[in-house]
């Protein structure tokens, strides 16, 4: 049996590999596919794939512990794996039929965007769908795609928000990932031009996110877990790492590194950077034990079989908010500590900082949203901003 300590140990073993392929997956703006391959050898991407398709079933927190544990090498590496895992789980909740399409694929990455920008005409057996998905990462590395559509009655009109599987063979991926951080994620455009989807191959949103899947094999625990908090803490995973990331870099070099401008030889002898690592130090475990408490939380009543109530849901949403918040000002402060020299291009500290702020702007993984959804769950006010609870 592969536990989640053997898993992490797999992803340490490829820290070196990540760390000496970093320059090139932010140049080249994509994963190496060295990286993809050691990735792919050591079963990273097999995480959340149902173990009656040979993949290893894990659960929610071995999905945190390995992109975190990944991100102390490359954040675009462990975006990359984390969304590509995701994916792979909202897989395993569509119909048996279509799982067997995916998973028949030892080497299966399927990759995703939820927003509906697309348009589904119902056609006989299935929907002739075409859109637009920004953005979508890992799309180079991907031989499937989960994609929001809506879907429509014969008038037209809107009558479900749906998630439907396409292979990459009916997608073109338009190159428009250039940003100042996350660079080699591949989070490019998928586009799709009357793509027949047929009706195994969609899943209702609203009633996944009370819980209703469409798949018929409940067995396995992942495959029970709720819709909205996997979604949402997965995305606090690579944050954790991104910031171990920092705070080591920082606290190695502090023996040896002076305080320009004063008397302090080093920066370790200085009280007043003794205090700022203390400080960046207790909000990295500030963001891993709130993002522990949500993934336990989301594995408890996975095995119970039973789904989390809305204020816990909502709770989740906030404990992602609370890890993106505490690492990002943790990061900040250990770039302000370690000083000027922190921009240089060949300190890793200005990746770091890039690859965090971008990936905390992510919509579902915005502090203030994920407040302002558990603020109102707390006081019992019914009318909330978001569905995606």
């Amino acid at each position: 049996m592969t536990t989640t300590d053997d898993l992490v140990a797999r992803a340490e073993a490829l820290l070196p590999l990540l760390r000496e392929q970093a320059d090139k997956t932010e140049e080249d703006r994509r994963v190496p596919d060295e990286v993809i391959d050691a990735l792919t050898a050591a079963g990273l991407f097999r995480i959340s794939v149902p173990k009656r398709y040979g993949g290893l079933g894990t659960d929610m927190r071995t999905m945190l512990e390995v992109s975190a544990k990944l991100a102390e090498g490359d954040g675009s590496t462990a975006w990359v794996v984390t969304l590509i895992n995701v994916c792979n789980w909202l897989t395993s909740l569509f119909p048996a039929q279509a799982q067997q399409e995916v998973f028949a694929d030892p080497a299966v990455r399927v990759s995703g965007v939820l927003n509906p920008s697309s348009s589904a005409r119902k056609v006989v057996g299935g929907w002739q769908v075409s859109g637009r998905w920004y953005y979508n990462s890992g799309s180079w590395h991907a031989t499937w795609a989960v994609l929001g559509v809506p879907l429509t009655d014969d008038s037209g009109e809107v009558i479900d928000q749906a998630l439907a599987l396409i292979p990459k063979e009916d997608l073109e991926i338009e190159d428009v990932w250039f940003v100042a951080g996350m660079r080699g994620t591949g989070s490019n455009c998928l586009v799709a031009e009357n793509v027949f989807v047929p009706e195994h191959r969609v899943l209702s949103v609203p009633s996944a996110i009370e819980g209703g899947y469409g798949t018929e094999h409940t067995d396995e625990v992942l495959c029970r877990a709720a819709f909205v908090p996997v979604l949402a803490l997965v995305l606090a995973a690579p944050q954790i790492g991104l910031g171990r990331a920092a705070l080591r870099y920082v606290t190695e070099r502090a023996d040896r590194k002076p305080i320009s401008y004063t008397f302090f030889e080093t920066q370790a002898e200085s009280t007043a950077f003794q205090l700022q690592i203390a400080e960046a130090a207790n909000r990295i475990d500030t963001a891993y034990l709130h993002a522990v408490r949500a993934a336990t939380d989301i594995d408890s009543f996975a095995e119970r079989d039973e789904y989390p109530p809305p204020l816990l849901r909502a709770r989740v949403r906030a404990d992602t908010g609370v890890a993106v918040q505490n690492v990002l000002a943790a990061i900040q402060i250990l770039l302000d500590a370690h000083g000027a020299g922190s921009f240089a291009e060949v300190n890793p500290l200005q990746r770091i900082w890039r690859d965090a702020n971008v990936a905390g702007r992510h919509a579902v993984a915005v502090p203030q949203i994920g407040f302002e959804v558990y603020g109102k769950a707390l006081l019992g006010v019914e009318e909330q901003i978001t569905p995606l609870i």
